[in-house]
């Protein structure tokens, strides 16, 4: 993008001044690298979403920002129910809370080397993976509406877990508020065969090593030593969440006018948040939530039972799941007095800092885990929430490295068979049930996770605690 469309506020943050008819400015944070970079249509879409009504103190936009649907991904907004602010479904997005869950394995490098072949290829025969995978749950209808109201909690009380594992996820693995009747029959039907399952796109499981510690207490806090192992699972609510999406975006759509918004983009389809569609939504998004808390929940049982008879010494304990597509009700200091707002953050990550009252007692001195994604053949990042977030972009910072190229684009770059060569030859074991897949998602189709780690932590928003590099990747 061209730098002479904003007022540069510092190296690290770039504003959109009020224009037309936007309510709030527009912020991206990013250094100039990284906002040259981004395509015009992030500029476009900040512009839109900071022209919604009921928008509070402005739009952000995280480092790994690229153009999305409605909002850009990496985008975060906040909305006051009592000045007639709304609900987007293009602000969560399709994949409802996906998000990314990282556990203790208890083990080194050398003892996944050992076995990394055969436990590449066991993960790979348990945890179904790829465009319209199915698991061996099958859900009937009473299941599937408890499942929807109880997330992990759910799952959990049907063997899929342990009671422990519940507070180390967000929301205690269970969304209040959630509505099963506000799901549709087929929203349902399509999720009733697959829980426990990687879906497709960039979701993944990966075996990574700690291989740089960045802050010593934090990582002392969070469990993390240079050479341990730990596991992260990125996936959300699949089929369902996809589903709802669709469906209530085409209701916002059509009854945007009868509620006098004026949509600047028809993809930001919204309803305002105290209307009977706003709370319908509401209710469908939070079960869409719990069905992906609960998701990633049975897929850490099924990556247990196999390092149960590969790695029996494993003690797989949860560090944090966190999700990156979701709107929640929270309570920000605005203008000096405390607002109860409903913040979308689409691709971006909720970052609470020290002494949050919603962070277990265990991390709250630390702050929140915030987990990074990067691609499969680099490494992801664990950072922690830190206070000055809260006034930066309402306690939230980037999700992932954020593409550089479209699928598309990456399909005619790459072949998937040189991209898992090229990655094996590097100590790395893909596996996927397409190479079409993982040419997607070559590496080098995204941006550079350090850089836009580097940028989020120079910006204030999150602190680096520790580098993750990968071993094993089961890809969707």
């Amino acid at each position: 993008m061209e730098l002479d469309l904003f007022a540069r506020r510092s190296d690290y943050q770039w504003e959109i001044p009020p224009h037309g008819a936007m309510r709030v400015p527009g912020v991206i944070y990013a250094d100039e690298t990284l906002i040259r970079a981004m395509d015009h249509k992030v500029y476009e879409q900040t512009v839109n979403v900071a022209c919604l009504p009921g928008i509070v103190r402005a739009a952000y936009v995280m480092p790994d920002a690229h153009w999305g649907y409605g909002f850009p991904i990496g985008g975060v907004a906040a909305f006051d129910p009592d000045e007639g602010g709304v609900v987007s479904a293009g602000g969560v997005g399709f994949d409802i809370s996906c998000g990314v869950r990282c556990l203790h394995t208890g083990l080194t490098r050398d003892d996944i080397l050992r076995v990394q072949k055969p436990l590449a290829d066991r993960l790979f025969q348990c945890i179904p993976a790829g465009v319209g995978s199915s698991g061996a749950i099958r859900l009937d209808s009473q299941e599937m509406d408890a499942m929807l109201a109880g997330g992990a909690k759910w799952a959990v009380e049907r063997g899929w877990g342990e009671p422990a594992d519940l507070e180390r996820i967000e929301e205690g693995g269970r969304m209040k508020g959630a509505r099963p009747a506000a799901v549709s029959q087929q929203a349902k039907k399509r999720q009733r065969d697959e829980m426990g399952t990687l879906g497709s796109g960039n979701h993944y499981l990966e075996i990574q090593e700690v291989v740089a510690i960045y802050d010593r207490p934090a990582a002392a806090a969070f469990g993390l030593i240079e050479g341990a192992t730990v596991i992260m699972v990125h996936c959300g609510s699949r089929g369902l969440g996809h589903q709802i999406g669709t469906e209530f975006l085409k209701q916002m759509a059509i009854a945007a006018a009868d509620h006098g918004i004026i949509l600047p983009d028809r993809e930001l389809a919204c309803a305002p948040i105290q209307s009977p569609l706003g709370q319908e939504y509401l209710g469908a998004m939070r079960a869409g939530i719990n069905c992906a808390l609960a998701n990633r929940q049975i897929l850490t049982q099924l990556v247990r039972q196999v390092f149960a008879e590969l790695l029996p010494a494993a003690r797989l304990s949860l560090l944090y799941d966190v999700s990156h597509n979701t709107c929640k009700v929270e309570t920000h200091r605005v203008d000096g007095r405390m607002r109860e707002l409903y913040v979308h953050r689409k691709g971006a990550t909720r970052a609470f800092g020290p002494g949050h009252p919603d962070l277990p007692e265990t991390l709250r001195a630390s702050g929140q885990p915030v987990l990074i994604g990067g691609s499969m053949g680099t490494g992801s990042y664990i950072l922690r929430g830190v206070a000055e977030s809260e006034e930066l972009a309402f306690a939230s910072a980037c999700h992932g490295a954020g593409r550089a190229m479209s699928r598309h684009r990456a399909q005619h770059t790459w072949h998937g068979r040189q991209v898992i060569d090229d990655l094996a030859a590097r100590g790395i074991l893909i596996r996927s049930p397409t190479q079409r897949g993982v040419a997607e998602e070559a590496p080098d189709a995204y941006k550079d996770v350090g850089a836009v780690v580097d940028a989020a932590e120079a910006a204030g928003l999150a602190r680096k605690v520790a580098r993750v590099a990968p071993l094993i990747c089961v890809k969707g």
